[in-house]
């Protein structure tokens, strides 16, 4: 029988386990010390804690219960690892680095149901949801794989993009990031923690009023209802106009920026109309939206899309500039290995069937 990885407990539960086992909240303290900023993998090497705790821990906990699988290590330093679970199923995590610090891409989701057709997290069907400690799992594995290296690095950013929609897990989720934000542990920063969604208007609204003070990216890619419904099945749902409003409500709650992903497929939305109409969507937001634009990593099985030619892009983004929206183009990581999200995950599993 699999025991569940103890990252999965927040600090809070924690201290009401162990108390429930007859252990004081100081005992919780040691415990949560050993596991984050120590960073032993086996209940044996926390050397202060008394023998009753470690053996009731070790009864009913695992530590790091992710196998590493297969490893891609890119030219520009990006890492991206395939890493396995308990039950044999594989998962994606990506190590990036960028000049502001060491961010980790984590994913929620063993596949994903929301079906962009231009993605490869969706070419496989989600078949379960991560727990807590499987994704807090994912930063720990790239933090030891760092410590190992010996170069004093840790990670200080986070982005909750990977594989599966992080909205569709969303208690996992938000367990994950009170356990990644702990100052007494990895102490992330909110502001450097970043959870993107393809759009669960009613999520969104759900996020707002728990305050939990990450940032928010909304992967929206076409500035019209026509057009997403085409490239993203979610938006028959969920269209524009209720994930505006959802938007609305956050911007009107927070004080900080909601980025609009936006990839680009060539010939598809990345025209000069294409960028005045999702200026005119953005209208008076312009202020508090940051348009990301993503040049498109190609998928094999999606051969109907290309990425968009650098004219295009320049085109893209100079119009939105000349609208007063603010807009950036995504720095690409990772493109001599298996850049697309869920790519390396597919390939491995067709390739053993």
């Amino acid at each position: 029988m699999h025991k569940p990885s103890i990252y999965g407990f927040t600090f809070e539960r924690l201290v009401s386990w162990l108390a429930e086992h007859g252990h004081k909240p100081s005992r919780a303290r040691q415990v949560w010390d050993w596991l984050y900023r120590k960073r032993v993998t086996a209940f044996a090497d926390m050397t202060d804690v008394n023998a009753a705790c470690l053996q009731l821990l070790e009864e009913h906990f695992g530590i790091q219960t992710l196998g590493e699988h297969t490893k891609q290590e890119s030219a520009d330093g990006t890492v991206k690892f395939l890493l396995k679970l308990e039950d044999g199923n594989l998962i994606e995590t990506v190590l990036m680095r960028h000049k502001f610090g060491l961010s980790v891409c984590v994913t929620t989701q063993v596949g994903c149901n929301i079906g962009c057709s231009f993605c490869a997290s969706g070419l496989l069907a989600k078949s379960r949801d991560l727990s807590a400690g499987e994704i807090v799992s994912q930063i720990m594995k790239v933090q030891l794989h760092l410590d190992a290296a010996g170069q004093d690095e840790r990670v200080s950013h986070i982005v909750v993009m990977g594989i599966g929609e992080p909205f569709d897990n969303f208690e996992n989720m938000v367990d994950f990031i009170d356990i990644v934000k702990d100052h007494k542990g990895l102490a992330i920063g909110a502001r450097h923690i970043t959870v993107s969604t393809s759009g669960l208007a009613n999520k969104i609204v759900e996020f707002t009023d728990r305050n939990i003070g990450v940032n928010l990216a909304v992967s929206l890619h076409a500035p019209n209802d026509e057009l997403r419904t085409r490239i993203m099945k979610i938006n028959r749902a969920i269209p524009i106009e209720p994930l505006m409003k959802a938007i609305d409500y956050y911007l009107s709650k927070n004080k900080r920026r909601v980025t609009l992903e936006y990839i680009l497929l060539r010939d598809v939305n990345d025209q000069k109309e294409h960028a005045l109409e999702l200026a005119e969507l953005i209208g008076d937001r312009r202020q508090m939206v940051n348009v990301n634009l993503i040049p498109y990593n190609p998928v094999d099985e999606h051969s109907q899309y290309q990425r968009s030619d650098q004219e295009s892009i320049r085109i893209f983004y100079d119009t939105l500039k000349k609208q007063s929206v603010s807009v950036s183009v995504r720095l690409e990581h990772g493109t001599d290995i298996d850049a697309a999200c869920g790519q390396l995950r597919s390939k491995q599993i067709k390739a053993s069937v």
